[in-house]
């Protein structure tokens, strides 16, 4: 059995996505893995070149951003293309898998690889939001997908491409594997959040105001959100130690819920509720 990763990417340093974390996250039970890399401002290709793996091929192709969201699939379609294993195996630049997932995930791959009732497989999602210690399961976010799929050549991505469908319009057959991605595209200094919103503006995901294109995003007040009290891939503890709000946030947490078991014991648990939550 053979395993490819792959993912696409552009101005990963002017956005700050955790690309090279992303990458080495998965890496190690991957046979091979496809970085499509869009023309950047920014020094992306070189960076990318910088993690001299022989298992990392990239491609390169002219990002064209008139297609709007679409392009975003189109694109990961490319590299899929270029995929050569029996599965498939997805992350965008801003998404990490945990290090104690792995196993797991290779032995549902192996498991699944000959079951033909399984197309694909699922993954939860932990949404992180201005702070490494909590995210949304708000409506409106995502909060399950597949992302490991057979490549076999009829499965392809689709709209903005958050997930996978089949090219005959059949329901995918998905098999849930347990495991995380861990999402931080929302955990950046609020400069940041606003270049990567009018970034996102420019592809077709949001309409802003001038004063939203300007001036900082304001994350609002954190309590509203669930607590992660696990931990995080270890790839990503520098990025995590260096966030001043997530270490405000770390205290606040400790002096409030110093008593919590789930934070002695670094439990990675997540909320399966839904929540309405009011955003200003």
């Amino acid at each position: 059995m053979k395993i490819s990763g792959f993912t696409i990417v552009r101005n990963a340093i002017q956005y700050d996505y955790p690309v090279v974390e992303s990458i080495q996250s998965i890496l190690p039970i991957c046979d091979e893995f496809i970085v499509n890399v869009g023309n950047s401002e920014d020094g992306t290709l070189s960076l990318i070149q910088s993690l001299r793996d022989p298992k990392i091929r990239i491609i390169q192709n002219v990002w064209d951003l008139s297609m709007g969201k679409e392009m975003l699939s189109y694109q990961t379609n490319l590299a899929l293309k270029e995929c050569r294993g029996d599965w498939a195996f997805y992350l965008q630049a801003d998404e990490v898998i945990h290090e104690n997932d792995l196993r797991r995930l290779l032995q549902c791959m192996k498991k699944s690889r000959n079951d033909e009732t399984t197309q694909a497989l699922r993954l939860r999602w932990f949404h992180f939001y201005g702070s490494y210690h909590r995210y949304r399961v708000d409506y409106g976010w995502f909060q399950k997908q597949g992302r490991i799929i057979k490549n076999n050549g009829t499965i392809e991505s689709w709209g903005d491409a958050w997930a996978f469908r089949r090219k005959d319009g059949q329901p995918l057959k998905i098999k849930n594997t347990g495991c995380f991605v861990y999402h931080y595209g929302w955990v950046h200094s609020p400069s940041i959040m606003t270049q990567r919103r009018v970034n996102a503006e420019k592809i077709g995901f949001a309409t802003l105001t001038d004063p939203e294109r300007q001036e900082e995003y304001p994350y609002g007040d954190l309590e509203r959100f669930p607590i992660y009290w696990g931990t995080h891939p270890r790839l990503m503890q520098n990025r995590v130690r260096g966030h001043p709000l997530s270490e405000e946030d770390r205290k606040i947490i400790q002096r409030k819920y110093w008593w919590h078991p789930f934070r002695i014991f670094r439990v990675r648990y997540k909320s399966f509720k839904r929540v309405k939550i009011k955003i200003t």
